[in-house]
């Protein structure tokens, strides 16, 4: 099959022959039909996470089943599916109460510790692979579903981590990223009023045709006055931040009113920040953190997506051998939305 396949940290993408994958027990192999490309992947690209090489990248999978491994028995050739890219044990505490993302025996991430899904077919423990909804028109739309498992899941997720209730006031931060904007999207589906703030003055636009109320520019406002000017001095319900570097996490948290809620979800940075134990206790805050979904919320997501609820914002699409290409956009921070690789 075909892929593309990163040898060492910094290289280029190399396209490649490689052996077709061939399930063992437990495991299935399916015929990828688009994968997204965001900022997580891009990361893994870029060497700024640990990974395995050599490597074959892509965690946001649209494929159809092509084969099975002994003992398979819910999942048949041809079914549509889509992926769960932790490779949690299935077995611990936290694996029994739905919570994959804390497994306690961790074996990695597909794209990073296993290969992904830059290639014509990709190999998973079965329990991995999602079933896409009868009712989703996956094929008029690879590239859209591709990304559910990412892109609407992800904010799905905090939605309900953080509890966000109609006409509550929600400020993002990074909100003109691809996970970015579908926060916003999300954030609107469950009737919030939504801030967009962002240092990409060029995506603000967009943010406001998705739903956002107004948009902060952080190259050139105070950040801390407009969200105040915002909430009429009440404060933020609810502040999630895609950047969580210090200083966006400490306004994030500044900027919360009685009973706000903080929700980091950047991975990437392992410096920590100040907030104050008496605005904590007064205010009665929380701070909490996302890491990934279940399984359960990206059959929720896809569900979301399957009845009209709901659809992701793909704006670019590539072919598999220009994986080269979209990169270097994501790493200029040119892509507004979501890019995906869609196979011929």
């Amino acid at each position: 099959m075909k892929a593309m396949v990163l040898h060492k940290k910094g290289s280029p993408f190399v396209l490649e022959e490689v052996p077709d994958p061939v399930p063992g027990p437990g495991e299935a192999v399916a015929r990828v039909l688009a994968c997204g490309s965001g900022l997580t992947i891009h990361h893994a690209r870029a060497g700024r996470v640990p990974v395995t090489y050599p490597v074959i990248i892509g965690h946001e999978v649209l494929g159809e089943i092509s084969a099975v491994g002994e003992g398979v028995t819910l999942l048949k050739e041809g079914d549509p599916v889509t992926m769960h890219c932790y490779l949690s044990c299935g077995h611990c505490y936290w694996c029994r109460i739905d919570r994959e993302a804390l497994c306690e025996n961790l074996a990695g991430f597909t794209g990073r510790n296993a290969d992904g899904g830059y290639a014509e077919y990709i190999k998973m423990p079965a329990r991995n692979f999602i079933p896409i909804p009868e009712n989703l028109d996956y094929k008029a739309q690879p590239a859209e579903t591709s990304v559910i498992c990412d892109a609407i899941v992800t904010p799905y997720k905090v939605v309900r981590r953080a509890r966000i209730s109609p006409l509550e006031t929600v400020a993002i931060f990074g909100a003109g990223g691809g996970v970015g904007i579908h926060m916003i999207m999300l954030a609107r589906w469950a009737h919030a009023r939504v801030v967009a703030v962002d240092i990409a003055s060029e995506k603000l636009d967009k943010c406001l045709d998705m739903g956002a109320e107004a948009t902060i520019d952080a190259s050139r406002d105070n950040v801390a006055e407009a969200l105040a000017d915002f909430t009429e001095g009440r404060g933020l319900d609810v502040a999630i931040d895609f950047v969580s570097a210090p200083s966006t996490l400490e306004t994030a948290t500044e900027a919360l009113g009685r009973g706000g809620r903080l929700v980091t979800l950047g991975g990437n940075t392992p410096d920590p920040f100040r907030v104050s134990p008496a605005a904590m206790l007064a205010k009665e805050l929380e701070l909490l953190g996302s890491r990934s979904f279940t399984k359960q919320e990206i059959r929720e997501s896809l569900d979301l997506v399957a009845c009209g609820e709901l659809m992701p914002f793909v704006t670019e699409t590539y072919k598999l051998e220009e994986a080269e290409k979209v990169h270097a956009r994501l790493e200029a921070g040119l892509i507004t939305g979501r890019a995906a690789i869609v196979m011929d």
